[in-house]
């Protein structure tokens, strides 16, 4: 550090000598990995296309996705939907679906084929698909899996690490990846089995699955009772690059990007963007403070 003078002039002062090494930052949009994906500001009082300008106009270059939470689209006129869509793409951001694929299933596979079409006649990049309130057959989730690509969308599953006791197979079965046909009476105890969670993302991920994404509840959901094992084990089983966790402050974020660096894909409400965008670039400029002062994540 140059002293007495401010960060932001040894930042271009170090770029302008040709310091830095570019490929342990974070790559341009799009990325593969340090992805930030964010939670809709549509629960605001001001009109949903104008909330969401002020925020992109902003923090449009740190946000890679846009994520309808809760299925409020199906709230929405499809002219404003599509005036969303068309407004993240602007700021080459992806737009997915929250949860709501449950709700057509209960009216037939036709349903949901056409809730696909719909999504991408609508401007919809990826489809997510919350395993948990599906409760299909394993064999019916991968087809859904494989519907939604052929139609040449992304494809987004969201496990939780807890299952229904009879959804759980034997664990004869379990080694092969065999279809288990569900039990008539279900129970309703739910099971923590992160084994089973594993396999079932790798089953996704070999059927075209593009990021499995996990659900905060009973993982991450509070910073003080991460379960850092559970974590440890998806991530090297899937990898960080196909793993997306849900950081629900900023507390949460911060262990995240501490333990597994700036590349860690993370879901995060919209006012969590910039704290993110700083953690990753302060661990970032803590492995190597010559190439990432450099870094445009800094100059805020």
């Amino acid at each position: 550090m140059m002293r007495g003078w401010p960060e932001e002039l040894v930042a271009l002062s170090l770029r302008g000598y040709g310091y830095g090494n570019e490929e342990d930052d974070r790559p341009e949009k799009p990325r593969r990995y340090g992805v930030t994906e964010m939670r809709s500001p549509f629960y605001s009082f001001r009109p949903a296309n104008q909330a969401l300008q002020e925020i992109l106009d902003s923090l449009g270059p740190f946000v890679d996705g846009l994520k309808f939470s809760g299925g409020c689209h199906s709230l929405m006129g499809k002219e404003l939907v599509r005036e969303i869509t068309d407004l993240a793409h602007k700021h080459d951001i992806y737009v997915s679906t929250g949860d709501w694929a449950e709700h057509l299933l209960r009216q037939g596979p036709s349903s949901f084929k056409q809730y696909v079409e719909e999504c991408k006649a609508l401007g919809f990049d990826t489809i997510e698909l919350n395993a948990g309130s599906l409760k299909l057959p394993e064999e019916a989730l991968l087809r859904l899996v494989r519907l939604i690509k052929s139609s040449g969308l992304r494809a987004k599953p969201l496990f939780s690490v807890k299952f229904d006791r009879s959804d759980i197979p034997a664990s004869g079965d379990r080694a092969f990846g065999a279809y288990i046909a569900p039990v008539k009476d279900q129970a309703s105890e739910r099971v923590e089995d992160v084994d089973l969670l594993i396999r079932r993302a790798e089953r996704c991920l070999e059927a075209g699955a593009d990021m499995i994404m996990i659900d905060a509840d009973d993982v991450c959901q509070r910073a003080e009772s991460l379960r850092a094992d559970i974590i440890a084990k998806i991530v090297g089983r899937l990898g960080l690059e196909k793993t997306m966790f849900e950081a629900s402050n900023t507390n949460t974020s911060e262990w995240f990007v501490r333990r597994y660096g700036p590349r860690v894909n993370l879901f995060v409400d919209h006012s969590d963007v910039m704290s993110l965008e700083r953690l990753r670039g302060f661990n970032m400029r803590r492995s190597n403070p010559a190439s990432h002062l450099s870094s445009p994540f800094f100059l805020m």
